[in-house]
């Protein structure tokens, strides 16, 4: 059954390391019937959340932005991959900033369960991600549907183009290809 995926890639380096990453996951997707929509949050206009919680009420932001747009996409994939570099050991503030955005999903109906965070960094230590990960269930942790289905992590890679022939990118496309 094919599944409508959205992956939030969130490097502010168009065709950056974790944005590759990002691109091997759809291509897996893809390759197995999957309806895929990537959106980079780069050059994207996207306000910090106001802590007013009228989404709560609303289901949807006061803020009109591109986030209260991305958002409303986020609610009506069956799928979710969010893609970052990590930066001082955490998600960047662009993911960070979205997925505080998406507080209008709380009281929706959304429909996603399985969600994939793809990570990449300079440093190549196995624990390098793990406080992005910790982030990422923490906002998955208020989503009682939902779920991590996996994580993906490409370390070593600083400047554009590093990931080239990660082994990452493999586990990436095969992770795409597995959906069910």
């Amino acid at each position: 059954m094919s599944k409508k995926v959205l992956v939030i890639s969130s490097s502010p380096r168009v065709g950056g390391n974790s944005d590759v990453l990002a691109d091997a996951f759809i291509k897996g997707a893809k390759e197995s019937g999957h309806q895929v929509e990537k959106v980079n949050l780069a050059g994207k206009t996207i306000e910090f959340c106001r802590g007013c919680f009228v989404c709560q009420t609303t289901q949807r932001c006061v803020i009109r932005d591109d986030a209260d747009q991305i958002t409303q996409k986020m609610q009506d994939a069956d799928v979710l991959v969010f893609a970052t570099p990590i930066y001082y050991y955490e998600m960047s503030g662009q993911l960070k900033t979205m997925l505080d955005r998406g507080n209008p999903l709380y009281t929706t109906n959304y429909k996603f369960r399985d969600i994939y965070f793809l990570s990449a960094a300079a440093e190549d230590e196995e624990s390098v991600p793990n406080r992005a990960v910790s982030g990422v269930e923490g906002w998955i942790e208020c989503f009682s549907n939902a779920k991590l289905a996996g994580t993906v992590f490409a370390g070593g890679v600083t400047d554009k183009g590093d990931i080239k022939n990660h082994p990452s990118l493999e586990v990436a496309y095969e992770m795409g290809k597995a959906i069910n």
